[in-house]
């Protein structure tokens, strides 16, 4: 629900410090661990946003992300998370987590790290969120997902598949969720295309380190 009428607002998020305050931290121990699975600067990238670390839905980029739902008019309001790590649910609201968001002319990519028991891995998506529309700042947004066939990465993994199309614009969200023990990354890859083999690269050196702060 964040990136639509081209994605223009992501590649325009103003930089974060490099760890925000917030009112309630990981201990230091596992938020060494939770940096440590983030990604690098990909190449061509810049950081745009993070690294951020704290609980989940004290984050400034999950505030910002529940903001735009709320001010959005959904057909289907359970569709808007079904794809990623939903900070409406409050086992994921109130994990330890960090988050970094990179971005170039082509695109942006968002990274998501946090500590979670193997119960709380998002389920399938839901029949009705195959496709349905929104009102996103006044234009209506159809959204439609598909699965992804990508290799089984970690304990568990999903990969979807979303085009958004409003007006004359249209933007692609590739997104990806990976579960190593008590550990789960999402990766969410925004662009006016996302080809399978760039997302499986990238999940791939994604899971590289999340294997190692999951030992």
């Amino acid at each position: 629900m964040t990136v639509i009428a081209g994605c223009a607002s992501e590649k325009t998020a103003p930089q974060a410090p490099a760890a925000s305050a917030q009112p309630s931290q990981p201990a230091p121990a596992e938020a060494a661990k939770l940096r440590s699975a983030l990604l690098p600067v990909p190449k061509g990238m810049e950081v745009a946003y993070g690294p951020e670390i704290g609980t989940y839905g004290t984050l400034r980029f999950t505030k910002q992300s529940l903001d735009a739902i709320r001010e959005s008019k959904l057909e289907h309001p359970e569709c808007a998370g079904a794809t990623q790590l939903d900070a409406a649910r409050p086992e994921i609201a109130k994990a330890p987590a960090a988050v970094v968001k990179f971005t170039s002319a082509r695109g942006v990519i968002t990274q998501s790290v946090m500590a979670l028991p193997p119960e709380a891995f998002p389920g399938p998506l839901p029949d009705q969120c195959d496709a349905y529309s929104a009102q996103v700042r006044g234009m209506e947004v159809v959204y439609r997902t598909r699965d992804l066939a990508l290799p089984r990465q970690g304990d568990e993994s999903r990969a979807y598949l979303t085009t958004a199309s409003g007006g004359e614009r249209q933007a692609q969200i590739g997104t990806v969720t990976i579960r190593r023990g008590g550990f789960v990354m999402s990766l969410m890859v925004v662009g006016q295309e996302v080809k399978r083999a760039g997302l499986l690269e990238l999940s791939r050196l994604a899971d590289q380190n999340l294997s190692k702060a999951a030992v």
